[in-house]
């Protein structure tokens, strides 16, 4: 079974963007990512954090999807 892109682990998550996912996530909830579309917080994890596309997108959906 085929697991979703998002359901990825701290470890990876350090290893690629330097943080945990807890960090992100507050980074997340202090950008108000739940009220905003999900390509202005991929943009900010890019430009502001220099988060590579594929892992911001992750982190996002990742987010959003703790959310619901």
């Amino acid at each position: 079974m085929k697991t979703d892109y998002w359901d990825v682990t701290d470890e990876q998550v350090i290893e690629k963007t330097g943080k945990k996912l807890a960090e992100w996530v507050v980074i997340m909830d202090d950008f108000n990512t739940a009220a905003k579309k999900s390509n202005d917080t991929v943009t900010m994890l890019q430009q502001v954090y220099q988060v590579p596309r594929y892992w911001a997108r992750t982190l996002t959906t990742y987010y959003l999807k703790q959310k619901q």
